[in-house]
């Protein structure tokens, strides 16, 4: 089938959540399943109402210090999310109950991201507890609607999808595939491209930085150079090749020393950023490069700016075409579901390597585990564990300037 015949063809108003008209096919149902949801609204206000209790006798009592920053996060967190689903839950409830579904699809999609907030966060303070039920029996409310009320929706969906694999399949027999079609700049600037620049980058920054401790600075001694709690990646190399493809994407055709340049005030100024933040936020210290050559508080130095500019001008000139081949060398049926998947697991360890290392933190800084998330890892994941793990990196509570 010709992709610019579906272009040409509208899809059609889908008869269930959210085509903007009164109901006429579903009334009863509609009706039904919006009560059910007002009644899931208001499943879920004990949960807001125990946990805002909590909340106010924590601050009453003003033994808020006590509690971890973690812990004070995921109060707060579990707070608003249980707030804004009991109040969008009655909200959708109502609509529907009266027949109306206009918006109701983007209302109840808000739902269920707010529901997996709040659940998450009930679950890491609390561990498994009675007011999961809460949020579970309105989740399931959530999902009969969508299946009972609005079923063409997944054909519309399927619809978009083919669509969309097809003018990927063009483009990839075009040569095309992944390149900026304005030509302003080289690559297509979207989250396909980005996050694999992400992964690739960050596997080859912990080999490139793996081959430079055993050969320069401790010559025959292997030093895990990880940064994530599971996988071989650095996300502070995978971020640095996506900002440099952000920044010089418009570059590629510019002379070497203007890229040079460009590449050793970006690539300066993120490792200094960089360094602050992990040791604000968890007295953490990789690096230090005090003493050394117009370095600036020891976050960065101008050797390490001349490195950046060369590996910007690399990157740009010779990595980022064949990083691109390399990429559409995934199967156009498949390039959009391993990407989700595999970023959704990239965004699962990112979370818990900056949890581990909040927990490392308070540990060494002689807090014990207040929730159960800090249970978990204190278990899981103890300070032998996390020393063997990142072993270029130490924790220093002293030098963090947070409050707890």
């Amino acid at each position: 089938m010709d992709p610019t015949v579906l272009q040409q063809t509208p899809l059609q108003p889908s008869p269930g959540i959210g085509d903007g008209s009164k109901s006429e096919r579903t009334p009863l149902a509609l009706r039904a399943f919006g009560a059910l949801l007002m009644a899931g609204g208001v499943a879920v206000v004990p949960e807001v109402i125990h946990t805002l209790a909590q909340m106010g006798t924590v601050f009453v009592e003003k033994t808020y210090t006590d509690d971890s920053l973690l812990t004070i996060i995921l109060y707060v967190t579990l707070a608003l999310s249980a707030c804004f689903c009991a109040l969008a839950s009655g909200v959708l409830g109502f609509r529907l109950l009266r027949g109306n579904r206009q918006s109701a699809r983007l209302i109840a999609e808000a739902v269920a991201i707010g529901l997996v907030v709040a659940f998450s966060a009930d679950l890491l303070l609390f561990g498994v507890n009675p007011g999961l039920w809460f949020l579970g029996a309105c989740a399931l409310i959530l999902i009969a609607a969508h299946v009972w009320v609005d079923p063409s929706l997944s054909d519309e969906r399927e619809l978009q999808r083919r669509l969309r694999l097809m003018q990927t399949r063009e483009e990839a027999e075009d040569g095309t595939l992944g390149l900026d079609k304005t030509g302003r700049g080289y690559i297509e600037l979207d989250f396909f491209n980005l996050f694999w620049i992400f992964v690739i980058a960050s596997v080859a920054g912990v080999v490139i930085e793996s081959i430079y401790h055993v050969l320069v600075v401790d010559f025959g001694h292997y030093e895990d150079r990880a940064g994530l709690l599971w996988g071989p990646f650095s996300p502070i190399y995978g971020f640095g090749a996506v900002l440099m493809t952000l920044a010089l994407n418009r570059f590629h055709n510019a002379p070497i020393p203007v890229v040079f340049l460009v590449s050793a005030v970006i690539g300066g100024a993120f490792e200094y950023f960089v360094s602050w933040f992990m040791e604000y936020a968890f007295g953490a210290i990789a690096w230090d490069y005090t003493g050394t050559f117009l370095n600036i508080n020891g976050r960065t130095n101008f050797m390490f700016m001349c490195m950046w500019g060369v590996l910007g001008v690399v990157w740009v000139k010779l990595a980022l075409p064949a990083l691109l081949h390399t990429v559409n060398l995934i199967p156009w049926r498949w390039r959009y579901s391993i990407t989700a998947l595999c970023a959704a697991l990239m965004i699962f360890d990112g979370a818990m390597t900056l949890v581990a290392l909040d927990c490392w933190y308070s540990r060494l800084a002689g807090a014990a585990p207040d929730n159960a998330l800090e249970q978990f890892c204190a278990e899981q994941f103890d300070n032998q564990w996390m020393e063997n793990r990142f072993e270029s990196m130490s924790i220093h509570p002293d030098a963090a300037h947070r409050s707890s």
